[in-house]
């Protein structure tokens, strides 16, 4: 056996081979390991595949479209309310589409779609709170999607919530400026608008088992 070794040579066998459990020696400068990620803060799905970027930089980028998002929902409510009280307001209300849909000014003390009128100040208060929420969010805020969920709410909220300081009868009791007014349909305001987008993409990542630091739940 030795003499027929010496003749067509010996196999070149890893030291760690036949040894269970042992791991075969990587080069300096190898790639990754099978089913782990180049980097060490990412989360990886089923396949071991990174799934989102956890660094600080992601994470500002994260935050800083959610208050884009907010800001620009926010400017556009109240711009909208500043023009319909200026003009629309104790005024026929404006056809659009015929019967189908108006644009209609009127005062709304209640929540969204005029639910609630006899609870104003408790829905000053769930508001604010939402924005508090929001904002404790944003600490640990990886996902695209939920930076845009949460800036369409952050917008809606504020939006309404600054009628709710600022307009009559007093603060905290403000009514919100309604106008949009479609046929069989509440009247209601684009941070209305905003608020429900923001909730249905949540709800819709919610359902694909998205979080918002970006981890993939995939039961």
């Amino acid at each position: 056996m030795a003499e027929a070794e010496s003749i067509i040579g010996r196999p070149d066998i890893p030291e760690s081979e036949g040894h269970e459990g042992a791991e075969p020696e990587r080069g300096e400068g190898a790639g990754p390991a099978d089913g782990q990620s180049m980097d060490p803060t990412a989360t990886e799905d089923g396949d071991g595949e990174a799934v989102v970027d956890r660094s600080a930089a992601t994470r500002r980028r994260r935050i800083i479209l959610l208050f884009c998002v907010a800001v620009l929902a926010y400017l556009l409510d109240l711009g909208s309310k500043m023009l319909v009280v200026a003009k629309l307001e104790h005024q026929e209300p404006v056809e659009i589409f015929g019967s189908w849909l108006r644009l209609d000014a009127i005062r709304n003390a209640g929540a969204a779609f005029g639910i609630g009128e006899a609870f104003t100040i408790i829905f000053t208060i769930i508001a604010a709170t939402v924005i508090v929420v929001i904002a404790r969010l944003a600490r640990k805020l990886y996902s695209l999607p939920w930076a845009i969920a949460l800036g369409l709410l952050l917008g809606g909220a504020l939006g309404n919530l600054t009628d709710r300081i600022f307009r009559a009868p007093g603060t905290f009791q403000g009514a919100v400026v309604d106008f949009i007014a479609p046929a069989h349909f509440a009247v209601f305001n684009l941070a209305d608008s905003s608020i429900v987008c923001g909730g249905i993409l949540i709800v819709i990542l919610s359902f694909k088992g998205l979080d918002p630091d970006g981890t993939v739940h995939k039961d």
